[in-house]
């Protein structure tokens, strides 16, 4: 069984749910681990098997190490989808990816199509996204303080209220995305670093579906930047989540489940009938389904 992949000296841990079938491979974004999506992967109805990639800079993955950027962390998705294709003996597989893993899984498949069934893209996000709050990441950082970034990067990079941001810092959760502050601002300096034509990927020849927490709708950071990947991928099916935001995973894991298995049942079928799938979808500043 596949736990751990080897690129460059660096070590790439993976959890593994058992299945049979096409694997589904899950890429979380910053400030996140596979502990944190295992929910996620409990709640989800699908036969094969998922895998769950603790990117560099989580444990018991290695560290980002020297030079790195978003080109690592395509480097790295690369050489896993390579390992997971090969150690379940197909021909492809079905890529999710939140946030600033979407980034990497979109570039990843763009790269190598010919690993990926599927793609299904949850909230993500491109430069310059957390640019204002860069220097005082750095601060935190250079200072060892990551009781600071957790507060910096909910309240100045995700937008959410000081009183949402004290009362978090009074929950067991708190001290959980401390270490995963860790990597935080060289991750998001990273980003801010990497230049990506979205209008590149418009012709991705896939099933493809972009899920939007509705109460992002249109609402920064993570709403205007949506309708950037909305504009820019016209083939892909757009989803609304009613009542979620940017934390599905940690908030309603049973309801994301649910817009995941619905995403990969749609790509089933898309192979089965030769065409994409109709879709009728409502009204708003982003079309959506």
């Amino acid at each position: 069984m596949l736990q751990q992949v080897e690129r460059e000296g660096v070590s790439l841990a993976l959890t593994r749910r058992d299945g049979s079938g096409r694997p589904l491979v899950i890429v979380p974004g910053v400030m996140a681990d596979a502990a944190g999506w295992q929910p996620v992967v409990d709640a989800l109805d699908v036969a094969g098997p998922v895998y769950v990639l603790n990117r560099r800079g989580r444990t018991p993955s290695g560290p980002l190490g020297p030079g790195y950027s978003v080109r690592t962390e395509i480097d790295d998705l690369d050489r896993v989808l390579d390992e997971v294709v090969a150690a379940e003996g197909v021909a492809g597989v079905d890529l999710f990816g939140w946030s600033f893993g979407g980034l990497v899984a979109l570039e990843t498949t763009a790269r190598r199509p010919g690993n990926v069934h599927s793609l299904t893209l949850y909230e993500p996000v491109v430069r310059p996204f957390g640019r204002d709050a860069l220097d005082a990441l750095r601060e935190a950082d250079a200072a060892g303080d990551l009781d600071r970034a957790v507060e910096i990067v909910n309240r100045d990079v995700s937008g959410f209220s000081e009183e949402y941001v004290a009362r978090l810092r009074q929950t067991p959760v708190w001290e959980v995305l401390k270490p995963l502050a860790a990597p935080l601002a060289r991750e998001l300096t990273a980003l801010d670093g990497h230049v990506t034509d979205l209008r590149a990927f418009g012709g991705l020849d896939l099933p493809l579906t972009l899920l939007l927490g509705a109460e992002n709708e249109g609402v920064p950071p993570y709403g205007d930047v949506f309708a950037e990947f909305a504009s820019a991928l016209p083939r892909a099916h757009v989803v609304r989540m009613p009542g979620q935001g940017h934390l599905a995973h940690a908030q309603s894991p049973a309801e994301l489940a649910r817009h995941i298995g619905q995403a990969l049942g749609a790509a089933g079928r898309d192979t089965a009938d030769g065409g994409v799938l109709p879709v009728r979808c409502g009204t708003g500043s982003v079309q959506v389904c």
